[in-house]
């Protein structure tokens, strides 16, 4: 096992998402979760990352039971969130805090991140004095490590690391077909953080799954390496780079959970043919994508959309539900994309303002019917 480079209390360089656990039903499998996490620290690993949100608070309801009951605490490292429906002003984020504490039945949290940071909720966590207010926790030892997980431009994140040079680590969103992405800048953002030296937690190294079920053309590329499975490939490719103290796995079964293990318990960074491999398929899924939108948002802004419609993140949907099979986007779209006042894609009037704007000449109305047509 690799020794961790950023948190000498940090086992390895594997962390164990509890955001997709196994089920039955509508409730959380406890003993197939017992049984997992069993594998985990048996194979030398002790990283656990939650949030109030993940399966409706069940996420951290399990943790407290099949892991803070049947360990003891100098076994396992555990890190939840703040996050921002849970709180309308400061008064409010201590107690929720304590009560996150009893749900996971700890005493501290090891990591305590401001969650899913970007320009649309910062205000809110800067208004409500949330950095602060953790950081009082962190001093009174009820937090050992603050930092922030985030979704948004590499800009806005150097803001944040500006206004709280306290933050200790960055958690984003990274992987090999988001590494270049515009609508995900994973590349710019991981920069950001190497500049302001913070150690990063990687999350959706495997893009939700979506890396799992690869175009054909693509799978047969990574299968020729012989290096295991595409997920395998995935995390790996996300723990090569130096600025990564942990990348997270969202396992939601056995088979997940003994691959991954196979991974990085003894992690090597890929090689350069891997890495060759990995670039042409990055390739591929860019030749694949239904819509070339670059995610520059022109079309949005300065009310360039009467309707509110958030284009390029609907094109974003549409390419991934196209290239990776990915239904989970139907959900994304229904329930994340047309709400708040955002406009369905079939909502378009066909004004054409956003086409007058578009820096790539895309045929936006026409795209947005598919997008109708696909998730409606």
């Amino acid at each position: 096992m690799v020794e961790n480079k950023f948190f000498n209390e940090v086992n390895g360089n594997f962390g164990f998402g509890c955001m997709r656990l196994p089920m039955n039903g509508d409730e959380v499998d406890n003993d197939e979760f017992c049984k997992m996490i069993d594998a985990f620290i048996e194979a030398g690993f002790n990283y656990f990352d939650t949030a109030h949100g993940y399966i409706n608070g069940k996420s951290e309801l399990a943790i407290g039971k099949c892991l803070s009951e049947r360990y003891d605490r100098s076994k396992f490292l555990l890190a939840n969130k703040l996050t921002a429906p849970y709180f309308d002003k400061k008064e409010d984020i201590r107690p929720f805090f304590e009560n996150q504490l009893k749900w996971c039945k700890v005493d501290y949290f090891d990591f305590y991140l401001m969650h899913a940071q970007g320009k649309g909720n910062y205000p809110k966590f800067q208004e409500c004095k949330a950095y602060e207010t953790a950081y009082e926790l962190k001093q009174e030892g009820k937090i050992k490590h603050l930092g922030l997980s985030f979704h948004d431009r590499p800009e806005v994140l150097e803001q944040i690391l500006r206004d709280h040079p306290e933050v200790e680590f960055v958690q984003i969103q990274f992987n090999y077909v988001d590494y270049e992405n515009p609508s995900v800048e994973s590349r710019a953002v991981y920069e950001v953080c190497k500049k302001y030296k913070k150690p990063v937690i990687v999350m959706e190294p495997v893009k939700g799954g979506s890396l799992v079920h690869l175009p054909e053309k693509a799978s047969i590329i990574l299968k020729q390496l012989e290096s295991g499975s595409n997920a395998n490939i995935a995390i790996r490719f996300s723990a090569s780079f130096p600025q990564m103290a942990v990348v997270l796995s969202g396992m939601s079964d056995w088979k997940q959970m003994q691959d991954n293990l196979k991974a990085m318990k003894d992690f090597k960074p890929l090689s350069e043919q891997e890495m060759e491999a990995v670039a042409k398929v990055q390739n591929i899924v860019n030749e694949l994508n239904a819509v070339p939108c670059t995610a520059c948002s022109y079309c949005v802004e300065e009310n360039h959309c009467p309707k509110q419609i958030r284009i390029p993140d609907m094109f974003e949907a549409l390419n991934n539900y196209k290239v990776f099979n990915n239904e989970k986007m139907v959900g994304y779209y229904n329930n994340m994309l047309i709400k708040d006042g955002h406009g369905k894609a079939s909502e378009c009037i066909a004004c054409g303002q956003c086409e007058a704007v578009c820096p790539q000449h895309l045929q936006i109305r026409a795209h947005l019917q598919t997008v109708a047509e696909t998730f409606e």
